[in-house]
C-alpha cells in the first residue's frame, strides 16, 4: 500500500479541505440549533396537536445520533467509511432477515452475509472487476449450494428473497461504500447524502403542503403526488446547484447534465422508499426495526439510498469516473 492509498484510507489532513463539506457541517450545526426553536414556536402557535410534537421531537433526538454515526467516519478516512456502509449494510440485513424469516434458513443466511462481506472486500480493495463479478457469481453460488439441501419444498422462495438481499444490502449499499475509493469521496458522500435525505423531508412538507391525490395507496398510504412531485422540483434544485460545486470543471457540470442527475437523485430515492414500503407492505409490519426513536430501524432510515447509490454512482462514473486516479487492488496486490 503506498502512501496515497494510506492517506485516503486513513488520513484526516485533507478532511476540511473542500468547500462543501465545511459548508454541508455549518448547515447541519445551524439546523441542529434552530430546529428546537421552530418546534416550540410551532406549538405555542397551536400548528402541531401533542402527537405530532411528540414525534417531531423524537425524530430530532434520533438525529442527533445518526448525523454523527454518518459523518465522522466519512470524515475519518475512506476505510472507515467502507467499513461503516458494509456494517449498514450487515445491519440492514439482519433487519430483513428476521422481518421475512430468513434467518431462521440458517445456511442461506450465512451465505447472504458472507456474500456482503465479500462485496466489501472487494470495495476495500478498490478492485472493481471482483466487485462487478461477484453479484452473478454469489447469486449462482447460492443457487446451487442451495439445492443439496435437497429441500424442494420453499427451494424458490429461500433463494429468491437471498438474491433480493444480496441485491440490496450487498450491491446497491456496496455501491455507496465505493465512493469512498475516488480522491473527491467526502464532498460526494456529503452532498448525495444529504440530497437523498433532504429528498424525503421535501416529500413530507410538499405533502402537507398542496398533497391530495395518494400516489400509492396501497403501498404507502400517507406519500402523496403533491409531495412527490414537490420533492422532484426541490431535491432537483438543491442537487444541481450543490453539484456545480461538487463536481466542479468536469463533465458533469453543465445545466443539463446536472439537472438530470438531480431528477435521478429524488426519483431512485423515491423508489428505494417505495420498495422497503412494498415489502412491508407484503410482510404487514410498520417499521423494520424500532432502534431510532420516530424513524424505525436501520433499513427504515436509509432505504432512500438503495437505489440512489447505484444510479448515482454509475452516472458519475459515465461522465467522470469513479477513483480512476487511485490506486487499485491495494489489499491484494495488483
Amino acid at each position: 500500500m503506498n502512501r496515497q492509498s494510506f492517506e485516503r484510507l486513513f488520513g484526516m489532513k485533507y478532511a476540511l479541505d473542500s468547500g462543501v463539506v465545511k459548508i454541508s457541517l455549518l448547515a447541519i450545526f445551524c439546523a441542529f440549533l434552530i430546529a428546537p426553536v421552530f418546534f416550540i414556536a410551532l406549538r405555542k402557535a397551536g400548528k402541531i396537536p401533542d402527537r405530532q410534537n411528540e414525534e417531531l421531537w423524537k425524530r430530532y433526538r434520533s438525529w442527533l445520533i445518526l448525523v454523527p454515526m454518518m459523518a465522522i467516519p466519512v470524515l475519518m478516512g475512506a476505510f472507515w467509511t467502507i467499513m461503516a456502509v458494509g456494517t449498514l449494510s450487515i445491519l440492514c440485513y439482519r433487519e430483513y432477515a428476521r422481518a421475512t424469516g430468513l434467518f431462521r434458513e440458517r445456511l442461506t443466511s450465512l451465505l447472504v452475509a458472507l456474500g456482503i462481506l465479500a462485496i466489501t472486500f472487494s470495495v476495500l480493495d478498490h478492485w472493481y472487476g471482483l466487485f462487478a463479478a461477484l453479484f452473478p457469481l454469489w447469486a449462482g453460488l447460492i443457487v446451487a449450494v442451495l439445492i443439496f439441501e435437497d429441500r424442494p419444498n420453499g427451494y424458490i422462495q429461500r433463494v429468491s428473497l437471498a438474491i433480493l438481499a444480496l441485491t440490496l444490502f450487498g450491491v446497491c449499499l456496496g455501491h455507496l461504500g465505493y465512493f469512498a475509493n475516488d480522491h473527491d469521496f467526502r464532498p460526494i458522500l456529503f452532498w448525495l447524502v444529504i440530497c437523498v435525505e433532504l429528498n424525503d423531508i421535501f416529500a413530507y412538507i410538499s405533502g402537507k403542503t398542496f398533497g391530495r391525490r395518494k400516489l400509492l395507496p396501497q403501498t404507502s398510504p400517507n406519500k402523496t403526488l403533491g409531495g412527490s412531485l414537490g420533492a422532484l422540483a426541490l431535491t432537483t434544485t438543491l442537487a444541481a446547484s450543490v453539484g456545480h460545486f461538487v463536481f466542479r470543471n468536469t463533465p458533469i457540470d453543465q445545466p443539463a447534465r446536472l439537472i438530470l442527475l438531480g431528477l435521478i437523485i429524488s426519483a431512485s430515492g423515491q423508489l428505494g422508499d417505495l420498495l422497503i414500503s412494498s415489502i412491508k407492505r407484503d410482510l404487514d409490519i410498520k417499521d423494520m426495526g424500532v432502534l431510532f426513536p420516530g424513524h424505525g430501524g436501520w433499513l427504515d432510515r436509509f432505504d432512500s439510498l438503495l437505489l440512489a447509490a447505484p444510479a448515482v454512482f454509475h452516472y458519475v462514473g459515465y461522465f467522470r469516473g469513479i477513483g480512476l486516479d487511485q490506486p487499485t487492488r491495494i489489499l491484494s496486490g495488483s
